[in-house]
């Protein structure tokens, strides 16, 4: 028999040895059976059981254990293994290998090897791990400079960082074969910085696109407070993939995104419209869907809609729990959101609460004024649960000691936080001294906000009122006089109202809306009858 026969032979026995192999103990076997016969160096085989040990069995240190057997593994086995380690997010592995492999100097790196280690290099909160620049300048000197795969992965590990995004788009910009990965990467880098206009300017300009770029504006204007945008795009999606369900069709994340603007805006009856498209195209029937509606309704104050879908889902998650919850404080009813926390932590699903869930409960007991039950689950977050405090919970407890003018116990808060006040914090402090006539303190408070954030003018503002409430007229001159020379403004409020199926965006101290003489009229019209 020939070597080629042998070497075929082998080939299939090793497929079908391995196709048959359901546990670790099996691949050991087989490999064992390999290293007898001298085929343990064979990379052909050995991607084989590498792949079948990551893939089929889940073990990747057995994977690694395979690998690491090998003398000199190919760019293949090298590509196996550092994707692996991504599938799992182990992104130190993936550089600790990559450096491994160009420190061997063979074999070199390809366009396989780099979109891990880009997006690895990212993802890692380590001074040490290579920057995008770094691993741009050996992508160059390796000659994959212009492959727009690799140039892909560059635009968007560039654009994971604010500073990086000047740089992103120079990448893009040069890649000649753009495909729509690459518009798409390039267009959430922008809006992920809050550069919602170029990127609208970016997809307006796009050839060709396909789901994950709809969802990448959509998505992009729903959470920088475009939600007008949001809308506008996800009907002309649907409009563009007629006849109904056809392509580029909205998925499970475009209803989602939508849904969120909806909510965000108020924007219920058009959430109702989505509904029912979810219902006809057969797309609600998963946890993310139903959290999603769960959620649009409550913020968009239809609670009943809200419970009737909790209520009904057959797999409520830690979500569905953190949502309904939170759509129970927001409506008043705070008794019910803590009745709910206790049913959770009752449930046999094993659902435990995270940091979302002790948000919730805190602000339930912060307008229900609860101040021992807000200590109980601060204090049941921290020893029970082993959460660590964020600036959200710290927020919601200076916010419940405040409403009940525990301004002493508030203050020991405060100076107790492992973490630095932010504007939540001292916001929160503010309202309280607010209702409590508190003058002293909420001079603290307000200094604090205008330290924080000087080129909010609201603050100085209301630094201003509160000398004057107090008589202290010279320091309230001096205030304002900062207030002119730099040319500070209180941040304009904004507000949406839905009527027939259309959003209406209005700004405070603007008379820019199309029907402005109208509204004027009518309301002249209703103090005139009055």
């Amino acid at each position: 028999m020939s070597t080629i026969s042998l070497k075929r032979n082998l080939d299939q026995l090793v497929q079908l040895a391995l196709e048959r192999c359901n546990d670790v103990n099996q691949l050991k076997q087989l490999q064992a059976f390999l290293i007898k016969l001298g085929h343990d160096q064979n990379q052909f085989i050995v991607f084989k059981l590498v792949r079948r040990s990551v893939v089929s069995l889940a073990n990747i240190e057995y994977a690694r254990l395979i690998f690491n057997h090998l003398k000199s593994p190919n760019v293949y086995l090298y590509s196996s293994m550092l994707s692996a380690y991504a599938s799992k997010s182990d992104h130190r592995a993936v550089l600790t290998l990559y450096k491994d492999m160009v420190r061997r100097g063979r074999p070199l790196p390809n366009e396989f090897i780099y979109p891990f280690v880009l997006k690895s290099s990212t993802e890692m909160v380590d001074p040490y791990a290579p920057s995008p620049s770094v691993l741009h300048s050996q992508i160059i000197k390796s000659g994959y400079g212009s492959n727009p795969v690799v140039q892909t992965a560059l635009v968007d590990s560039y654009s994971r960082s604010s500073s990086g995004l000047c740089a992103a788009r120079l990448t893009f910009d040069k890649i000649l074969d753009k495909n729509v990965v690459s518009w798409t990467a390039m267009i959430s880098g922008f809006a992920r910085f809050g550069e919602i206009g170029n990127a609208i300017l970016l997809f307006e300009d796009m050839p060709m696109r396909d789901v994950p770029s709809w969802n990448a504006i959509i998505a992009g204007c729903a959470q920088n407070g475009f939600f007008s945008e949001a809308i506008f795009f996800f009907r002309k999606m649907l409009k563009l993939a007629e006849p109904p369900y056809g392509e580029n069709s909205p998925n499970q994340v475009t209803i989602a995104c939508a849904l969120s603007a909806c909510g965000q805006a108020g924007m219920l009856q058009l959430g109702k419209s989505i509904h029912a498209f979810v219902f006809k195209s057969h797309l609600g029937s998963c946890s993310y869907i139903e959290n999603s509606l769960l959620d649009m309704y409550g913020k968009c104050g239809s609670l009943k809609a809200s419970q009737n879908i909790f209520d009904k889902s057959l797999e409520k998650n830690l979500t569905s729990w953190n949502s309904m919850i939170n759509n129970f404080a927001l409506h008043g009813q705070f008794r019910r959101a803590l009745d709910l926390f206790e049913k959770m932590i009752q449930s046999e699903d094993g659902v435990e609460p995270d940091d979302i869930t002790f948000v919730g409960l805190l602000n339930a007991c912060t307008h229900g004024g609860f101040v021992e039950r807000g200590y109980f689950y601060f204090d049941l977050m921290r020893n029970t649960y082993g959460i660590d405090p964020q600036i959200e919970h710290y927020g919601c407890l200076i916010d419940l000691l405040g409403r009940a003018g525990r301004f002493g116990e508030a203050m020991a808060v405060i100076r107790g936080m492992k973490i630095e006040a932010d504007e939540v914090v001292w916001g929160s402090l503010l309202n309280g001294c607010k209702i409590h006539g508190n003058t002293e303190l909420a001079e603290l408070a307000v200094k604090k906000l205008i330290n924080l954030n000087p080129n909010n003018g609201g603050y100085m503002a209301m630094l201003a009122n509160l000398y004057v409430k107090s008589a202290q007229w010279d320091e309230a001159g001096e205030v304002r006089k900062m207030l002119r020379e730099k040319n500070t403004h209180k941040l304009l409020g904004c507000s949406w109202i839905e009527v027939d199926g259309q959003v209406h965006q209005f700004n405070s101290a603007s008379d820019k809306h199309p029907k402005t003489d109208a509204i004027y009229d009518t309301l002249e019209s209703l103090f005139g009858a009055s």
